[in-house]
């Protein structure tokens, strides 16, 4: 199937849930180009939601769709003086061909041509709270209409957020997505084997007076684009020793040095689509006895969370089963104490994991690295029970997993000094993340091309 049919597809799904609820039309934009400091701009990346429907990628962009299921572009014209500054411009005129929409035309008649499309339909549907002056454009146009109301022009009567149909439509991916998805997980999986093979070279060779965190960050960033990625999907975490228990760390000029661990998270963007890995491994190759004893129950975590990704299963499994992994394993080697904190069981209850394990152990993934989509199942009652803070809330049940969906596993230990706590592990901080797709029997571990048992990290490193 041709990309140009896949968002045709896309589009033709939007317009007929807008028939499906009535009628009306969608409204989209790109994101906006934003400017870095003088006379230099950010690298533009489109909107995740406009590029779903229509594969293009330029600023200043707008789809709209009706629930006729008539398409209309608007994009920048062709503009031979500024294409010398800015690159070639595809142009209303070639629009249709290329994109299969049904018409196109120039952005610069944006004022005009809303209130053309809004006029006599029933309902407007657009991103809420995505684009900043977006409810109070449409609502110019809007008052536009209103104002011909005495020439028959009816203004649309209600309002609706259109993600709640793109959320659940990019919930499941098609083949064409899955197909980027393990691409880009396979560049971004060589590019945390080239992080750690750098490391060990470094380390056994001392090159350039010392090895340091943008060292691997630059690794990392090369092998992305060596092999066609066009951008990280986003800030790579390259965290030395203590640095891996600050969760958002991000690479510094920190040295890498033997005898402590060293923690990326990094991953690559493909043609739109987000890989999400993180490994923990050793800076020079091997794990001290402590930094084994935890890598191995967080593996064991990890392994314990994949064996229960699977059709029918809710979201919050994966993390359940996890944590029970890590908090057992918490008690076993003295994190926490039995006579303080009792068995697994209470551990659980009382919430005391959370000292070393204070994050979920996954997320939607996808066009982007959090990627959209309900985590509760649509359609299903409120129960009352306990949050975070032991207070009875309503909430819904947790999504059941199905085919298709995307997700990362990701569970971690992170040991900050404090009293009671042995001396061995402090400062360590270990996360092995990889991304799954739900199929009909488990699901496919898309980013295994870099190792992640200790053992095979060692030998790769050996080499």
């Amino acid at each position: 199937m041709s990309p140009v049919t896949v968002y045709a597809r896309r589009r033709a799904a939007i317009a007929k849930a807008l028939r499906a609820a009535g009628g009306g039309i969608a409204l989209l934009p790109t994101a906006p180009e934003s400017p870095r400091n003088r006379d230099s701009d950010f690298p533009f990346r489109h909107d995740s939601y406009f590029y779903y429907l229509t594969g293009f990628e330029e600023p200043a962009s707008w789809l709209a769709i009706e629930a006729s299921g008539k398409t209309t572009l608007l994009c920048q014209p062709k503009d031979l003086e500024r294409e010398i500054w800015d690159g070639v411009r595809l142009g209303p005129e070639a629009a249709p061909a290329a994109l299969g929409v049904d018409a196109a035309a120039s952005v610069a008649t944006l004022s005009d041509a809303m209130p053309r499309l809004l006029a006599n339909q029933p309902a407007v549907w657009f991103p809420f709270a995505t684009h900043a002056g977006l409810q109070a454009q449409i609502d110019g146009w809007l008052g536009v209409l209103r104002s011909r109301v005495r020439s028959g022009v009816q203004s649309p009567q209600s309002q609706h957020d259109l993600c709640v149909l793109l959320d659940e439509m990019r919930l499941f991916k098609d083949s064409h997505e899955v197909a980027i998805l393990r691409r880009a997980g396979q560049i971004s999986a060589g590019a945390h084997v080239r992080a750690m093979q750098t490391s060990a070279a470094g380390l056994r060779g001392n090159i350039g007076g010392g090895l340091r965190e943008y060292h691997l960050e630059a690794e990392l960033l090369h092998e992305f684009r060596r092999h066609g990625s066009q951008f990280p999907a986003y800030t790579s975490i390259v965290a030395a020793g203590a640095n891996a228990c600050v969760l958002h760390y991000r690479a510094g000029n920190a040295p890498l040095l033997p005898g402590e661990l060293c923690l990326i998270d990094a991953g690559c963007e493909l043609d739109g689509y987000a890989s999400d890995i993180t490994r923990t491994f050793p800076a020079d190759g091997t794990f001290t006895p402590a930094q084994r004893t935890l890598y191995d129950i967080v593996l064991a975590a990890q392994d314990a969370a994949v064996k229960v990704t699977q059709p029918g299963k809710r979201f919050t499994d994966p993390h359940d089963a996890a944590t029970l992994v890590l908090a057992q394993g918490m008690l076993d080697v003295g994190l926490l104490s039995k006579t303080k904190h009792g068995k697994v069981d209470d551990v659980i209850e009382s919430g005391a994991y959370r000292q070393f394990y204070m994050h979920r152990t996954g997320h939607w993934m996808g066009m982007d690295v959090h990627d959209c989509g309900d985590y509760t199942e649509p359609g299903s009652k409120p129960r009352e029970e306990k949050d975070a803070l032991e207070q009875m809330v309503m909430k819904k049940p947790p999504r059941i997993l199905r085919p298709g969906m995307v997700l990362t596993v990701e569970p971690g230990l992170y040991v900050r000094p404090a009293k009671g706590v042995p001396k061995a592990f402090w400062n360590i901080g270990i996360r092995i993340e990889d991304d799954a797709l739900v199929t009909a029997k488990g699901c496919e571990l898309m980013t295994r091309g870099v190792p992640v048992d200790a053992d095979e990290i060692e030998a790769l490193m050996r080499g």
